[in-house]
């Protein structure tokens, strides 16, 4: 058993003795901080930061801060410390299961990508209690390191990308930083007549988090620069079917765009009307019309990859009734 696996299996324990862990190329890149509450399972955070602040933790013999990044041959030194046992994780929903199983748009030994379902978010926290990425890794648990590589609304459907090494993560990252490294393409069912000159949709975005706890995102002078360009697929009485191309990468920089352009994304309950979503029942829409249709990458052996998922059969079902077939 490695050093790794040895710690994080260690619960309800005190390691009673100093470890001393070769980081390898896959590691590298990763902060301290963030590794040590990997492999340290049930340390409370504030714990992992105390003995990192003291000196306990140590990197090729020397005290480093919570933010130093691992590199390929770093010797880090992991004192005694207790771990706590920590509770079963939760099982997902035999639903959730059979849905991930047959959503795997490509894999191979480093990647895997998935046509996320809509509904479910991409990981737990805020009352949930799973994701994709938890349940992902009960249903691969020989994948220790499966990682999101970006996010999707827990509304929206399609490409996920999952890296299933760390290596590849800062991959996919590193291009994500790039202009027009990584490309992805999104279908939307809109509200209106979208105009064809409307091509480019240039507009700063400020999120907020409400009383409730609800995060919105608003168009604001301060906010973040942000882009996103659309192309007219089809159109339909009062409606319009989209594509957009989000140049840069916002939280839900497509919705806000859309809506600022004066044609709310069909079935948003967030951003649209009421009035609105109520009225595409009619059509058979229960639920937000975005889909992450494809999305194109270099890998890192100069290979172009290029995934795409297909349309839900609850949107594809849609846009039949709204043609009349």
């Amino acid at each position: 058993m490695s050093v790794e696996k040895e710690l994080s299996s260690r619960e309800g324990e005190q390691t009673a003795k100093v470890y001393f862990v070769n980081i390898d190329e896959d590691t590298a890149g990763q902060r301290i901080d963030n590794y040590l509450m990997r492999i340290l399972k049930g340390v409370p955070k504030t714990r992992v930061y105390r003995i990192v602040r003291k000196g306990e933790v140590r990197v090729n013999k020397k005290r480093v801060g919570a933010d130093y990044r691992l590199q390929s041959g770093d010797v880090v030194r992991i004192p005694p410390v207790r771990v706590a046992e920590a509770s079963a994780p939760v099982r997902p929903a035999d639903k959730v299961i059979a849905q991930l199983e047959k959503s795997v748009l490509y894999e191979d030994d480093q990647l895997l990508i998935i046509n996320k379902p809509s509904g479910l978010a991409v990981h737990g926290g805020s009352g949930l209690s799973y994701g994709v990425i938890e349940a992902l890794r009960q249903l691969r648990p020989e994948n220790r390191t499966l990682e999101l590589v970006h996010r999707l609304d827990r509304d929206t459907s399609g490409c996920l990308v999952i890296a299933k090494r760390r290596s590849m993560l800062r991959h996919i990252h590193n291009l994500l930083q790039q202009k027009g490294k990584v490309e992805k393409l999104y279908h939307a069912l809109v509200v209106g007549k979208w105009a064809a000159r409307k091509q480019l949709v240039n507009a700063p975005l400020l999120k907020n988090v409400l009383q409730s706890g609800e995060r919105m995102v608003r168009v604001h002078i301060d906010g973040k620069k942000c882009r996103t360009a659309f192309r007219v697929m089809e159109r339909f009485p009062n409606m319009t079917l989209v594509e957009a191309y989000p140049i840069t990468g916002r939280t839900h920089q497509i919705r806000v765009h859309c809506l600022h352009a004066g044609h709310a994304i069909a079935g948003d309950e967030k951003y649209g009307m009421d009035e609105d979503n109520q009225s595409q029942r009619q059509f058979g829409l229960k639920r937000l019309f975005l889909h992450a249709a494809s999305i194109q990458f270099e890998l890192p052996d100069g290979r172009l990859l290029k995934v795409e998922a297909p349309l839900p059969d609850e949107l594809a079902g849609v846009l039949s009734v709204l043609r009349g077939k």
